[in-house]
């Protein structure tokens, strides 16, 4: 009896390489939103035109209408017939927006930005640990262990730690349990990793910061309200403090006087 022959090997389906203009438009856009958000390109300014821009960043005008649309979405631009794409004013900018928040922090930041930032983790972040005290869940709040443990073991300095930081932040504005308070979960989480790298990097011996995030975890497992709230506020004023002196190293005796 003839055996039947083997089956062919199944053939692996390539994915087709992705057009260069889609590799391209990112770029375009990063280099584009840095020039905004550092003010090398200021609100209600022109861009300009279509073909000169593709022209200069070296890509097909598909690309560069792509990157365009990718900043339109973030608030950084708009079009308007007859006149062309603008620089939008900074209060239309997705300054939550993860690409916006990096790219403010690719060179020298604006001190009124980090201090917006930080006014906005006032607001949010000590209620959100008061309310995570009261709500939290077993699970939620083992996430937050886990995090901490993480940074114990790696340290802020390293891209591993300061994501177990940004697990540990995030399982904490979800324990929060208020659907707009977790909606920012990813804006907040990601300011909290770049503003801990923008230190790492700058700043000789940064602060351990990692003594204050345990008292928020203490507080919140031992289910104390006003405990987590401070515990946390203590957390973002030595955040801002530290930013700040990591931009500005003279600043750090003012920032003292003034908090």
């Amino acid at each position: 009896m003839t055996a039947a022959p083997a089956p062919e090997p199944t053939k692996r389906r390539r994915r087709a390489p992705r057009p260069r203009s889609l590799r391209l438009h990112g770029t375009v856009a990063r280099d584009l939103g840095i020039r905004i958000v550092s003010g090398v390109l200021e609100p209600g300014e022109i861009l300009e035109g279509e073909i000169a821009a593709s022209l200069q960043f070296s890509v097909s005008r598909t690309a560069y209408r792509e990157a365009i649309r990718i900043l339109a979405a973030k608030g950084l631009v708009h079009s308007r017939p007859k006149i062309g794409t603008q620089v939008s004013p900074r209060r239309e900018w997705h300054l939550l927006d993860p690409d916006v928040l990096a790219w403010i922090f690719v060179g020298e930041p604006d001190p009124a930005l980090i201090q917006s930032l930080f006014e906005l983790r006032r607001i949010v972040e000590p209620d959100a640990a008061r309310l995570a005290a009261l709500r939290r869940s077993d699970a939620q709040l083992a996430r937050m262990k886990d995090g901490l443990d993480g940074v114990a073991e790696h340290g802020f300095a390293t891209e591993i730690g300061r994501r177990c930081d940004e697990a540990f932040h995030s399982a904490l504005l979800e324990a929060s349990g208020n659907d707009f308070v977790v909606s920012l979960t990813s804006g907040v989480a990601t300011a909290i990793a770049l503003t801990t790298a923008f230190k790492q990097h700058r700043l000789p011996a940064p602060h351990d910061a990692l003594p204050v995030h345990l008292a928020v975890y203490e507080a919140i497992a031992a289910q104390d309200a006003q405990g987590a709230h401070d515990a946390m506020a203590r957390l973002v004023e030595r955040g801002l403090s530290d930013t700040m002196e990591a931009r500005d190293p003279g600043s750090q005796g003012a920032m003292r006087a003034c908090c």
